[in-house]
């Protein structure tokens, strides 16, 4: 017999589906060239930073800025900072190299036994 949860909420948690988005994750990595593609920063460009892949989650330079109100401390000086949030990767595609557009990523391995991305729209490899 399975068991059982004790309360509730703990019940609940555990019938909820996981929401991950599968693959698209290996598709965008750090250092990328990406544009957003839908939301208030649509058609803007920059380079990840950071790759959050439990929330499928990454943090773009300049795209998706944020004013937080930072307490003072020893190192940092107190005030309205500027900051980026980081953005859904549903909302993010790969900048395809030769067109400078918004492109799909596919995989191919190469004659030298390499993985690597490219660029569905222009067959330009990504990965170098």
């Amino acid at each position: 017999m399975a068991a059982r949860a004790k309360n509730k909420t703990a019940a609940k948690v555990e019938q909820q589906p996981d929401r991950r988005i599968r693959g698209i994750g290996a598709r965008i990595k750090k250092g990328d060239r990406v544009m957003v593609i839908t939301g208030r920063d649509k058609g803007r460009k920059g380079e990840v930073l950071r790759m959050f892949p439990r929330e499928d989650r990454a943090l773009v330079s300049g795209v998706n800025m944020i004013k937080r109100h930072q307490k003072q401390s020893a190192k940092v000086q107190g005030g309205i900072v500027n900051k980026e949030a980081p953005v859904h990767l549903s909302n993010l595609a790969h900048v395809d190299p030769k067109t400078g557009g918004p492109t799909r990523i596919g995989f191919k391995v190469l004659g030298d036994g390499r993985k690597v991305r490219f660029a569905k729209k222009s067959g330009e490899v990504i990965d170098v």
